[in-house]
Formats: structure tokens, sequence, C-alpha cells
């Protein structure tokens, strides 16, 4: 097979998604083919003409996370704290995430660690790619190139999917939306087929695609990553704040298969019990009676046992000499609210790792 790209990126033209796929299989192509609209790419990989892995640059890892919480209901070790730890761990500021792999690396480590098995990450995958191609069929407009040098090798390899079947999928979903006139799915403000009849270069076209072959799994290869891992057991956090409201709020927000959450609601009595609870990470309010968050971050600095344990002041001040005091009593980070789960999980295990 020639290594020539298909198409170029530099300018924007008419697509035919389906037409495109059927080229690409029937001449049992390995690589990447990756398509440009104005705002959003998508990155289609392939081995021998099938389909081993998809992914679109908009919204990445929210949409990785939806298909991992409705796998939670049945995999428990799938809770929010593995979750946040895994987009820790892999999701970048990178607006094109899909061209450096960042979700499907995610995906791999889920499976080495034992999150998930090589047959639960196949379908994870298959499912992701019926939505990312449901997006890129609706395609009307844009820029492609195919890349025979870009595939996934050094990676474990979980499926090799039939395009036709996916195709076909795909189609259905699109049809019974035009019918229900419901959304498609978001693709940043790429040109798509609305509700209006589909073009007749779409109509059919599965047919193009060679017919099935059986679905097969590939032998998962060794895999390793060179990211410092966090230990599975309990961890202690303790939650100092004179509102009980905001204790509740935190001890619901931190999973109790992950987190041990000891609440204190008087900062007088805080310094003897976390002395007996001996956290790995306390949440400290700023703004309390008696005796303030500042006032108690510098007692615990002070004591041999809390030297080095992070404190993470907890405030609704956002000011720049509010945060220069909390450096000055050598606080390790600063949390304002009103904060999310997500916001307080990210913080909790960038200051634990």
């Amino acid at each position: 097979m020639s290594t020539t790209p298909i198409g170029s990126y530099k300018l924007f033209q008419k697509l035919h998604p389906i037409s495109l796929l059927a080229q690409l299989t029937s001449r049992r192509a390995t690589g990447c083919l990756r398509v440009y609209t104005e705002t959003t790419s998508w990155s289609i990989y392939l081995e021998d003409g099938k389909l081993t892995y998809a992914s679109y640059s908009d919204k990445v890892f929210e949409r990785l996370d939806s298909h991992l919480r409705r796998l939670s209901q049945k995999i428990p070790t799938l809770n929010s704290a593995t979750r946040v730890q895994m987009r820790l761990m892999f999701e970048t500021n990178n607006e094109n995430q899909s061209t450096s792999n960042a979700d499907y690396h995610a995906i791999c480590w889920l499976a080495a660690q034992d999150y998930i098995t090589s047959q639960q990450a196949a379908t994870l995958i298959d499912e992701l790619a019926k939505e990312v191609l449901e997006s890129f069929l609706a395609l009307k407009e844009g820029s492609y190139e195919f890349n025979p040098e870009i595939t996934l090798d050094g990676l474990p390899r979980f499926c090799s999917l039939d395009l036709r079947l996916i195709v076909e999928h795909c189609q259905k979903q699109l049809r019974n939306r035009q019918i229900t006139q419901s959304p498609l799915p978001s693709a940043g403000s790429s040109p798509v087929l609305t509700q209006t009849q589909s073009s007749p270069s779409q109509s059919n076209l599965a047919q193009q695609l060679p017919k099935p072959n059986n679905f097969t799994l590939t032998e998962e290869r060794n895999y390793k990553f060179s990211h410092k891992q966090f230990s599975k057991g309990l961890y202690t956090i303790a939650c100092i704040d004179d509102s009980q409201t905001v204790l509740n709020s935190i001890r619901h927000f931190l999973d109790e298969e992950t987190f041990s959450v000891v609440l204190i609601n008087d900062p007088v009595k805080a310094l003897m019990q976390i002395l007996r609870s001996k956290p790995d990470l306390i949440l400290l309010d700023i703004e309390m009676p008696n005796l303030d968050g500042y006032e108690l971050c510098s007692l615990l600095r002070r004591h041999s046992q809390f030297r080095d344990t992070p404190i993470i002041m907890v405030t609704g001040r956002t000011g720049f000499i509010d945060r220069a005091k909390a450096k000055m009593v050598r606080s390790s980070g600063y949390l304002t609210k009103p904060f999310t789960q997500s916001d307080l999980l990210k913080m909790v295990f960038k200051h634990l790792g």
C-alpha cells in the first residue's frame, strides 16, 4: 500500500464521510484518519481496515467520564476518586486532545491497573466509537488527511471493530434523531446535517463498506506507565469548618471507599482531634470564630507531626492578600468556595500524590 497521505488538511472541502471510510476499509488501511473543521478534529485509528479507536477533540474526558460513570454501576472500583485520578494523570489543557491519544492512554491505564477488564475496555471503545462516528458522519465540510505512520503501536489493542456495523448503527441513530427532531451530538460549531433530508450521498452508503468479519480481541500487551501510582487504601481527611453544612458537603463529595473523613466544627478543639486522627490531608476553613484558619495552620506547622502534612485553606476569599497570608503560614493549597466535587477531588489528589 502506498504511504502517500489521502487528502489534505490545508483547505476545507465538501466531505463524504462514508465514502472516505469505505475507501480506507477496502484498502485494508493501517494508520490514522484525521478530519478537521474550524473548531473540532476527529482521529480514527485503523489497523488492516478495522477500527481500533476513534476520538474527537470536543469534551474528550467529559465524554469518557460519562461512559465510565455508567460502567461504575457494575464496577464499584470506578468511583469518582478513581476517575478524577485518571483525569489528573492524563487530561491536559491542549484543546486537540485526540492528537496525543490521552483518552486512549487513560483506558489502557484503567485496564493495566485492573479497574476494568480487557473485554470491558473493548466494550467501552466500541461505545465511544459509535458516538464519535455519529458526529463524524454528519459532517458536510472540512479537511482531512490519512497518515499510515500514525498508529497505536506500543499500546495494547483491545478490539478490532467492523466499520460497516458501526456505520449502520450510526445511520439508524441519525435517522431516529431526524424523526424525533432531537439535536445531534455536540461537535463544536461544525456544519452538520440537521432536521433536513439526508444528502443522497449519505443514504444507504453503509453498503459500500465490506461485509463484516467476526469481531476479534487481540491479546493485551504488557503496558506500564511511569506515572506515580496512588495507593488503594483509605486516606484520612480532616475537615475543619464551623459550618456543618460545608462539612456535610465535603463528606458527601469524598467517596467513603477511598476516604475516611473526620469532621471537626470547633477550631479550638481541632488540634487534639487532629492529633488523634493523624490525617493524610487537612481541609481548613479560614473564617472561624475564636481561632481563624491562619492561626490554626501556623500552630499545626509548629508541631513536628504536621510539618509536611498537606493543609488546604478553604475560603470564600479570593484576594491577593489572603493568598499571601496562606503562603506565610505554609499552607499547601487554596480552595475557593463555592467548589464542586471535581474541584475538591482534584485538589485532594494533587496533594496526596
